[in-house]
């Protein structure tokens, strides 16, 4: 954990902060890369296929295969599109997604987290920047898939981020921290994850983290048999790998959360601290994948309905009752 008082600017320490940032966007990158790999094997498996299995053993290169392929496929920007604004949208969209990394406490020693007292604000605050560059991407292709793929996200994201972040008031109030080292200890300290007096707001968190992933059965935004591929119909090569990239480092930095939030982060027996945060998020990003071979998606009004009419209410709910068991109890 970096403390400016404690620690000073000075050449070291701006060195372990490089070394530091190095090593979570090595991590990051590892996981999307073998997150994409366990998805098509994964739902591959539940539909009866083999999945990728030509490049290298048991197809684990596959992945790198498809990444280096886009790097080197040609950038193609349409004739009458924005060009600064569609060129800009995937930086946009993805330098939040991996800063919010920043506050996440992987290990129980917190190597590599700032440490932030408002760190839960930081990650709400931040991941909704995301939402700029994917409406710029579609509203600068000139296309009109990808701007209905947009104003859809935009839509979706904001509708979903209100009861996501009010399912977070339940277990701050339970804390009494917006630091999410903090929360982990308050877990540790209680003999329980807060999934069990929070169970309701873990649910809402759920339902919510994956309608802000924009994953199955809230994958409105890209729904290829209505809008080719959404909001980045026009994107190809690198372009293309940062929006795919900001998705999956979304849904390993949601994973961590819920896991810090919800399941005491990398506190676990007989294991050590980081092995447990790695199992917590695996199954948070297989549930995913099981969602999505599984379910069909909802229609647009289905989706704003069940947000502001079913989540909203029941996040406001479940704050009220954490508000009264923390003042009787």
């Amino acid at each position: 954990m970096f403390n400016w008082q404690t620690h000073p600017l000075t050449g070291l320490n701006v060195l372990a902060m490089v070394i530091g940032t190095v090593v979570v966007l090595l991590i990051a990158l590892v996981t999307v890369m073998y997150s994409i790999y366990w998805q098509r094997k994964f739902i591959a498996w539940m539909q009866g296929r083999i999945g990728p299995n030509r490049v290298g053993p048991l197809g684990l290169l596959q992945s790198a295969a498809d990444v280096l392929k886009l790097l080197i496929k040609e950038d193609v920007i349409p004739s009458k599109a924005d060009r600064v604004l569609f060129l800009i949208a995937p930086i946009i969209a993805f330098v939040p997604a991996f800063t919010v990394l920043s506050i996440i406490p992987f290990s129980a020693h917190h190597v590599f987290t700032s440490g932030l007292s408002t760190g839960v604000l930081f990650y709400i605050a931040l991941s909704a920047i995301t939402i700029h560059g994917v409406m710029l991407g579609g509203w600068a292709s000139n296309n009109k898939y990808a701007l209905l793929g947009g104003m859809r996200s935009a839509a979706q994201m904001l509708s979903y981020e209100i009861p996501l972040g009010l399912s977070i008031v339940g277990v701050v109030i339970m804390a009494g921290s917006l630091n999410l080292n903090s929360i982990v200890l308050a877990q540790a300290h209680s003999g329980w994850w807060y999934i069990v007096p929070q169970f309701l707001g873990f649910s809402v968190f759920l339902i919510a983290g994956t309608a802000e992933l924009n994953r199955t059965p809230f994958d409105l935004p890209e729904a290829e048999s209505e809008l080719v591929a959404g909001y980045h119909t026009e994107y190809t090569g690198f372009r293309f790998a940062f929006f795919m990239l900001t998705e999956y480092v979304y849904l390993f930095a949601m994973g961590s959360l819920l896991a810090t939030l919800f399941l005491g982060g990398p506190t676990g027996p007989l294991l050590p601290g980081w092995l447990w945060f790695a199992i917590k998020v695996f199954l948070f990003i297989s549930f995913q994948f099981w969602v999505q071979a599984t379910m069909p998606r909802l229609r647009t009004d289905q989706l704003m309905t069940f947000s502001w009419k079913i989540l909203l209410p029941v996040a406001l709910l479940n704050v009220v009752l954490t508000a009264v068991f923390k003042a009787i109890f």
